[in-house]
C-alpha cells in the first residue's frame, strides 16, 4: 500500500516568504504541497516551477473551512500578512476542518492572544501555532539553549538588522504602523512606555557585518518573555537595516509621528518603498540577528553572552521562513505531538531551526562579552 503524503497548504504561497517555504517543502519527500492564494495565475506559475499543486483560495471566503476539509490537507501555513490587523478566521477555519495551522506572524497582539483558540483546537486535536518566525520561535530557541549557563538571567536584548533588500508594501506598512507610536516594554522590573524606531543603539556584530544601528520594535517577545523567563528584569528588542540612510530616515520619521506632525507613517509606505528600492545598490547584502543575555553564571559571577546569526548574499529573508518548514517536517513525521493554540515557543530546538539553514550562506556563533 502506498503511504499517504502529508498535505501542506501554503496560503500566500507565491509571495516572498511563501515561495521560500514552497520551494523548501517541495524538495522534501512524502509531502504534497499546494500553492494557495487569490491569484490563481501566480499560484500556477510557482506550482509549475516546483512540482506543487495550485489552489485558488481566499482567506475571507465564508466556506474556507469546507474548502480545506475537501482537500484532505493536514497543515495550513499562513504567510498572508500583515497580521497586525487580522483576526483569527483562517485559524478558526483550520480548526473546523481538522487541519493544523502555523503562521509567520510577528504582530504582538495577534501572537500573544492566540491562546483564545486553545480549547477549540484541543477539541479538534490540532496544533494552532502563531509566531513561527525569527521572533519568537528562533529567539526563544536561542535563549532556551543558553539558559542552563545562567544561575540568574537579568536581561535580554535581542535584535535583527536586515540587508538592503526591501520588503513588500504590506510588510513595510506593518513596520510603519508602530513607527513613532508608544508601546510597553519590560525594563528594570516594570512596564515602561517606549516609542517605535527610537532609542537608537549600536550593536557591534563580528566581521563582516560590523556595527549596525537598531531601534525599538514592537513584537510578541516583549510580552511573552517576561512570563517565560521569570526573574528577568529587562526584555528589549531592536531592529534596523544595514543602509544607514534608510535606518536614520526611519528614525527621523518616528519623531514626526511622535511629535504629532504626522498621524502615521503607513500612508507613506508606497513612496518610502520606492525610495528604498532606489538605494538598494548601495547595500552589502548582509543581515544579522543577535541575542544578548546578561546575568550570573552557575558560579555566581557576572556573565554576558551574545549569540549571533549572520547571513550573506541577501539570504537573510529565508531565516523567518524556516520555523514553519521545521514544524511541517515534525508534524509529518509524527514527532510533534503538542496540540492546542499557542505561540511558537518550545516547539523547536535551536539545532532543529539551524538545520534548516544549512544550505544557505548563513552562520552562527556564540561570544562571551
Amino acid at each position: 500500500m502506498t503511504q499517504r503524503e502529508f498535505g501542506v497548504v501554503v496560503l500566500g504561497g507565491y509571495g516572498n516568504f511563501g515561495a521560500v517555504i514552497v520551494r523548501r517543502l517541495c524538495a522534501s519527500s512524502g509531502m504534497r504541497i499546494w500553492v494557495a492564494g487569490r491569484d490563481l495565475a501566480k499560484a500556477q506559475a510557482l506550482a509549475a516551477q516546483t512540482g506543487a499543486s495550485a489552489l485558488q483560495l481566499d482567506m475571507n471566503s465564508p466556506d474556507l473551512a469546507e474548502q480545506l476539509a475537501a482537500l484532505d490537507a493536514d497543515l495550513l501555513i499562513s504567510t498572508a500578512g500583515p497580521f497586525q490587523n487580522q483576526d483569527y478566521r483562517v485559524a478558526q477555519a483550520c480548526i473546523a476542518a481538522g487541519v493544523h495551522y502555523v503562521d509567520l506572524a510577528d504582530a504582538r497582539e495577534f501572537v500573544c492572544a492566540i491562546g483564545e483558540l486553545d480549547a477549540a483546537a484541543q477539541r479538534a486535536g490540532v496544533l494552532v501555532c502563531g509566531g513561527a518566525s525569527s521572533v519568537p520561535a528562533l529567539s526563544a530557541a536561542v535563549i532556551d539553549s543558553l539558559l542552563p549557563r545562567f544561575s540568574r538571567l537579568d536581561s535580554i536584548w535581542h535584535g535583527i538588522s536586515s540587508s538592503e533588500k526591501t520588503p513588500g508594501v504590506s510588510t513595510l506598512a506593518a513596520v510603519l504602523n508602530y513607527c513613532g507610536k508608544p508601546f510597553s516594554q519590560w525594563r528594570d522590573g516594570a512596564w515602561q512606555r517606549v516609542y517605535g524606531w527610537q532609542d537608537l543603539s549600536p550593536h557591534d556584530f563580528a566581521a563582516p557585518l560590523g556595527r549596525r544601528w537598531v531601534g525599538n520594535c514592537d513584537i510578541p517577545d516583549l510580552e511573552l518573555f517576561p512570563a517565560r523567563y521569570p526573574g528577568v528584569r529587562s526584555v528589549r528588542f531592536s531592529a534596523g537595516v544595514g543602509l544607514r540612510l534608510t535606518q536614520f530616515g526611519t528614525w527621523l520619521l518616528s519623531w514626526l509621528v511622535r511629535g504629532g506632525l504626522l498621524r502615521s507613517g503607513v500612508p507613506l509606505a508606497g513612496v518610502l518603498r520606492r525610495g528604498a528600492v532606489l538605494v538598494e545598490p548601495l547595500g552589502d547584502g548582509l543581515s544579522g540577528m543577535f541575542v544578548r543575555l546578561q546575568g550570573l553564571d552557575q558560579a555566581g559571577q557576572a556573565q554576558t553572552l551574545c549569540w549571533e546569526l549572520q547571513a550573506l548574499h541577501n539570504d537573510g529573508p529565508n531565516i523567518p521562513c524556516m520555523a514553519a518548514v521545521a514544524l511541517a517536517r515534525k508534524l509529518a513525521a509524527g514527532t510533534l505531538v503538542t496540540r492546542g493554540a499557542i505561540p511558537c515557543l518550545g516547539l523547536l530546538t535551536l539545532d532543529e531551526y539551524l538545520a534548516e539553514l544549512e544550505h544557505l550562506a548563513i552562520s552562527s556563533e556564540l561570544r562571551a562579552l
